[in-house]
């Protein structure tokens, strides 16, 4: 991934993992495509669904890279 792309993955996980803790899966999925649009980042179903899955079973810091490496 490049540093740019990284980054900006990593703002939308912190800001959707801050707010959406005990969310239900789905609407934590929803808010990672909504906040990946917004910043005009293209991430494919995989990743935005292990992403969604480690701000789930984390509860805390997620570091996209390494969820996504």
């Amino acid at each position: 991934m490049t540093d740019e792309r990284t980054e900006a993955i990593q703002a939308v996980v912190d800001r959707v993992s801050s707010w959406q803790d005990g969310a239900p899966e789905g609407t934590v999925a929803q808010e990672l495509r909504d906040g990946f649009t917004e910043a005009g980042v293209d991430v494919s179903d995989d990743e935005v669904t292990r992403l969604a899955d480690a701000i789930q079973s984390e509860h805390g810091s997620v570091r996209a890279e390494e969820v996504l490496s």
